[in-house]
């Protein structure tokens, strides 16, 4: 039985592949066509899908859709009636691709198909659709390890919800309630991304980076204006603030007359303002996590709880959640947008549509999140000799013990292995690595690899045994999602006049032994590494720390500011040209920045 999850029209388009059952593949469209956050339908990712199991649109059994179109669609009408004739000009700009594409979205899906090959059996596979928040909960729940969980899904908004209560059991998910469009945490949270001069949809982790400078000196003014957060973590919003339901722009006048003037302009200078914005929505939507949470827990007596949907990926909110919240365990899915949908979608058909059971696996069924395509030596070094690359190949016994002498001489190197990382973090496949004990090494990371904002913290990824000895956490964080504290030992004193600094000011105080991976409040974004899911990544930071008794090292994705995560080794070679990175590893293939043609 073969089923092919689908996710597109919005934003972060994916296919996702189950055989019996099994997740086979997934990927997101930006990967294959480069444009970050492709919207459009997943052409190439169903291609790579269907190759990477062997199979034909012919030999599929069934294609699920992660939301409801038509019911998208009402309540877009629903909402231009309630705030006409405001949003008139968004209104008619949508109607052409709605009256086009999305209300006949059955009709091209199969259209689409069929550029992939023909129904040689007669009939197509068999199209369904799913509910939008359906979707991020079978995704969370059916691909977590638990036999029974409670699963909270919240975010921008799907067809009407943007925050959902489910209770899973067995092969079985049931909703329990939900709060519906306009009042959103992920909207209002995207709100003051927009505010702050960051983009909706992607510089939401800018935002989450930017509040420990800050201080919560608007947390009053937005918990008495713009949300009403009940004891139970419900809320509502003022709408008087905002403007996103009408199509036009995500806040108002009155949003900046409350704030004290209009919003930063992107690329401008960040100020004491924006930071402090950051921290005082940080802790508002921490706060509303961590009431609902108790609620659900109370509600459901689930031991366990699973996340979904793009506030899910706040992985600051999901530390404190871990670590002050009333739920034994949390699991969170790694593709917790959009791009994840399309795998909910089709683990829904498979058990809730067909009833199949499901087995609860350890540590989960994501097969780490390795779950895109995968290159051999051999073809990695026919796309570098297309492109007059200069290499060496090494054996495992040769090149960790040579990366790991390399890292350790402050060297950036760009690591390209195994299967690419399905979701948007950067966990070993697709990854820029370095020595979290330089000092320079963020500065170097942001400005001369990444091109992005000096402020952003970089990851560490750790071995996974070994977590514990550095962080205060007690379980494992394979997908980069739970964000914990530097234990005490490992943490710099800071003299009174580093105390006393404000902002911006604070990055340059080194935080701990390892201040590239340290942010401005001790803590860090962790992933830790299972030499089961990725035993290359794990052998390279067994090397690292034989060589200097250090167990972690920076990872951040292997891009630059505006493009997607390198998928090809073409893809990583061009990048690798384009920055400041001083070594690429590909397989098993090893190059110098220095010894390419068109280095100098």
């Amino acid at each position: 039985m073969l089923i092919l999850g689908v996710s597109s029209h919005y934003h972060d388009s994916a296919a996702a592949l189950l055989r019996d059952g099994e997740i086979v593949a997934a990927a997101q469209e930006e990967r294959f066509s480069r444009r970050k956050h492709d919207p459009r339908f997943p052409h190439q990712a169903i291609a790579y899908c269907l190759r990477e199991a062997g199979v034909g649109v012919a030999d599929l059994d069934y294609v699920a859709f992660y939301d409801q179109p038509s019911l998208k669609f009402r309540r877009l009408l629903a909402t231009y009636l309630s705030y006409a004739p405001r949003g008139l000009g968004s209104f008619l700009k949508a109607m052409p691709l709605w009256l086009k594409d999305k209300l006949h979205l059955k009709a091209r899906i199969l259209d689409a198909l069929a550029e992939h090959g023909a129904c040689t059996r007669g009939d197509p596979p068999t199209l369904l659709f799913s509910a939008h928040h359906q979707s991020h909960a079978a995704s969370a729940f059916f691909a977590s390890p638990f036999k029974r969980a409670a699963v909270l899904c919240m975010d921008g908004v799907g067809e009407w919800a943007t925050t959902s209560v489910w209770i899973g059991e067995d092969n079985c998910l049931e909703p329990l309630w939900e709060i519906d469009f306009p009042h959103s945490v992920g909207l209002l949270y995207s709100a003051f991304t927009y505010y702050t001069g960051f983009r909706v949809n992607s510089g939401e982790y800018k935002l989450m980076g930017l509040a420990p400078y800050g201080e919560p000196r608007y947390l009053d003014l937005i918990r008495d204006h713009l949300i009403d957060i009940k004891e139970d973590g419900t809320f509502r919003m003022d709408m008087r603030y905002f403007s996103y339901a009408d199509g036009s722009t995500m806040t108002n006048r009155r949003f900046d007359a409350l704030f004290g003037g209009p919003r930063r302009e992107p690329e401008a200078p960040i100020t004491q303002r924006e930071m402090d914005l950051a921290r005082s929505i940080q802790l508002v939507t921490e706060e509303i996590v961590l009431r609902l949470a108790e609620t659900v827990r109370h509600e459901t007596g689930a031991e366990q709880l699973c996340l979904a949907g793009g506030v899910a990926l706040n992985c600051v909110a999901n530390g404190r959640l871990l670590r002050e919240g009333p739920f034994a365990d949390i699991w969170i899915q790694p593709a917790a947008g959009d791009a994840g949908g399309a795998l909910g979608a089709a683990l829904a058909v498979w058990h809730e549509h067909l009833g199949q059971p499901r087995k609860a696996r350890q540590p989960d069924n994501m097969r780490g999140a390795y779950l895109g395509p995968s290159y051999e030596d051999s073809q990695a070094a026919a796309e570098l000799d297309a492109l007059d690359a200069v290499y060496v190949r090494l054996e495992d016994a040769a090149l960790f013990p040579e990366l790991a002498r390399i890292l350790a001489d402050g060297k950036v190197v760009g690591w390209f292995q195994g299967r690419m990382e399905f979701g948007p973090r950067a966990l070993g496949g697709r990854s820029i690595i370095g020595d979290p004990r330089n000092e320079a090494m963020q500065s170097v990371m942001n400005l001369k690899i990444k091109y992005r904002e000096s402020f952003r913290p970089f990851a560490p990824s750790i071995l996974a045994d070994r977590a514990a000895e550095w962080f205060d956490i007690d379980r494992p964080s394979p997908y980069m999602l739970l964000v914990a504290p530097v234990k005490h030992q490992w943490r710099r004193p800071m003299s009174t006049a580093q105390q006393n600094l404000f902002g911006i000011e604070k990055l340059h105080v080194p935080r701990s032994q390892v201040p590239a991976v340290t942010h401005v409040d001790y803590t860090a974004r962790i992933q830790s590494v299972h030499a089961d899911t990725n035993p290359r990544y794990h052998a390279l930071l067994e090397a690292f720390a034989s060589v200097t008794g250090c167990p972690l090292l920076v990872n951040t994705s292997f891009n630059v500011r505006g493009e997607p995560i390198v998928c090809t080794p073409t893809d990583a070679y061009r990048c690798f040209m384009r920055t400041e990175m001083d070594y690429l590893s590909i397989g098993n293939l090893l190059l110098n920045k220095r010894d390419q043609p068109d280095a100098n």
